[in-house]
C-alpha cells in the first residue's frame, strides 16, 4: 500500500564551483561521513541535470556545477539515511517503470526506448538515472512510514468544494519554486533576486538554484492540477496570470511558493464526487508529506560531517 502511495508522493532529489572540473582528472572533492563525492560524480550530475532540464543548457556552467554539487550532497545524505532504516532497500520494477515514465513524459519523450536513446546522446548512463530515481522513491517511502500518521485531512472541507454536476473545470500546468527565509523583512529582496534569475536564466534554472522542493531537479515542473485542488491563497495568487507569467510569493506551510503558469486548459467534465474527493485528498497528503520531507532532511543533515577537500 505504501509503495503505491509513492506514485502519489513521487518527488525527485537535488544539487564545483569550477568549470574545469568537467575535464580534469577524477579526484575526491567532498567527504560525507564515510561517503565520498568525486569530480567524476559532479561531471555526471552536471550532464544529468541538463538532460532532465534542457532549458538550462545555455546557462552559466559554473552555476550549474554548483547546483550539481549541491544535488549530489543531498542524494548522498538520503542514501545513508535510507540504508540506516531499511535492510536491502529496493523498489518493485513496476513502480520504478511508472516513475521513469513520469520523468520522461515531462520532457516530452513518449516511450522508454526513446528516453534511453536521449540519455545516450547526452552521455548520461541509464542505470545511473534508475538508481537516482530509486533513491528518491525509497526516501519518499521512508517519509511515508515516519510521518503518515501525522497527516491531517479535513475531508468535510474538501467535499464542500466539489460540485456533483456537469461543468467546465480549469486546469493549470505549472512550475514551482519553494523557498524559505530567516526573516520576513528579507522577503522582498529574496523575491527580487529570484525574479531577476527567472528573467535572466529562465524558470527552470531558477528552480534548480533556489527551490527547496523535491521538484527542483526537473525545473520545478508539476503535473496538471485542476483548480479544485488549489487552496484559496494559491487560486487568488494565480487567477490573473497569463501563460509564462509567474506569481508573487505565496505563503505556504514552511515557507513561500512562486508559481509559473506554463499552460491552461478548460475541460468539460462530469464530476464523480468520490473520485474527485480522492484526488483532493491525495493532493493534500502530497503537500503535507513534502513539508515533512524538507523538515526531516534539514534535521538529519545537521548530524552529518560534510568536508570539502
Amino acid at each position: 500500500m505504501i509503495l503505491r502511495k509513492i506514485l502519489i508522493f513521487f518527488t525527485f532529489f537535488f544539487f564545483i564551483s569550477n568549470t574545469s572540473l568537467l575535464s580534469i582528472e577524477n579526484k575526491i572533492l567532498i567527504k560525507i561521513n564515510n561517503q565520498i563525492i568525486t569530480s567524476l560524480d559532479v561531471k555526471n550530475e552536471y550532464k544529468y541535470l541538463i538532460a532532465l532540464n534542457p532549458n538550462i543548457k545555455n546557462s552559466n556552467k559554473d552555476n550549474i556545477l554548483k547546483l550539481s554539487k549541491k544535488s549530489i550532497i543531498q542524494e548522498k545524505i538520503k542514501k545513508i539515511e535510507i540504508e540506516k532504516n531499511f535492510n536491502n532497500p529496493k523498489i518493485p520494477q513496476k513502480i520504478l517503470e511508472q516513475i521513469l515514465k513520469n520523468v520522461y513524459s515531462r520532457i516530452g519523450i513518449n516511450n522508454l526506448n526513446d528516453f534511453k536513446e536521449y540519455l545516450r546522446i547526452n552521455d548520461v548512463n541509464f542505470e545511473d538515472v534508475k538508481n537516482k530515481l530509486e533513491t528518491e522513491a525509497l526516501w519518499n517511502e521512508l517519509i511515508l512510514i515516519k510521518f503518515s500518521s501525522k497527516i491531517k485531512i479535513n475531508e468535510e472541507y474538501l467535499k464542500n468544494i466539489i460540485q456533483n454536476n456537469n461543468k467546465f473545470i480549469k486546469s493549470y500546468l505549472m512550475s514551482e519554486i519553494s523557498f524559505e527565509i530567516l526573516n520576513l523583512t528579507d522577503l522582498d529582496n529574496k523575491f527580487l533576486e529570484i525574479s531577476n534569475s527567472i528573467k535572466k536564466e529562465g524558470f527552470d534554472f531558477a528552480a534548480l538554484k533556489y527551490s527547496i522542493s523535491p521538484t527542483s531537479n526537473i525545473g520545478g515542473k508539476l503535473d496538471w492540477i485542476n483548480e479544485n485542488s488549489l487552496n484559496k491563497n494559491v487560486k487568488e495568487a494565480i487567477k490573473d496570470l497569463k501563460i509564462n507569467e509567474f506569481s508573487k510569493p505565496i505563503t505556504v506551510p514552511g515557507g513561500f511558493l512562486i508559481l509559473q503558469i506554463n499552460d491552461i486548459k478548460n475541460t468539460k467534465i462530469e464530476v464523480d464526487a468520490d473520485k474527485e474527493l480522492k484526488k483532493l485528498v491525495d493532493f493534500e497528503k502530497n503537500n503535507q508529506l513534502n513539508q515533512y520531507s524538507k523538515i526531516y532532511f534539514n534535521k538529519i543533515k545537521k548530524d552529518f560531517e560534510i568536508d570539502e577537500l
